[in-house]
């Protein structure tokens, strides 16, 4: 003897309000354990410029803080390492990009900038802030 089977498929509903809470849950979770980029260093306060503009090559960093004090990456240098610095900047050919406080003294900045030139630097920048206008 043969039997029917009488069985219809229903088509189901997909209830979306667990996975929505998924997904807000990784998003706070993400966002919880993400760990923001912020930039090390010296906190130096830079000057105001109209004119300045993004440099994009990869640059020798030297800091001069308020009280006058040469860094390079985070490494407080004298004036023998800063020569060498310079020196080795030069026949690499490395643009060297001076980052000094605004209250910082002009002349200490301008020792600088005349070392590389001295040495043979060919790009030397002066770090400055984007004044809107």
């Amino acid at each position: 003897m043969k039997f029917k089977r009488r069985t219809t498929l229903q088509k189901g509903n997909l209830d979306i309000a667990p996975l929505i809470d998924v997904i807000f849950l990784l998003l706070i979770f993400f966002m919880l354990t993400s760990s923001f980029i912020f930039q090390p260093g010296i906190k130096v306060n830079l000057p105001k410029a109209v004119t300045s503009e993004v440099i994009s090559k990869e640059n020798l960093i030297l800091v001069i803080t308020l009280d006058n004090k040469i860094f390079l990456k985070e490494r407080s240098l004298t004036e023998e390492e800063l020569s060498s610095a310079v020196e080795i900047a030069s026949k690499q050919k490395k643009p060297i990009l001076i980052k000094a406080d605004r209250r910082a003294d002009f002349e200490q900045v301008v020792r600088i900038w005349d070392m590389c030139r001295d040495m043979g630097v060919e790009n030397v920048n002066i770090a400055t802030t984007q004044e809107r206008k």
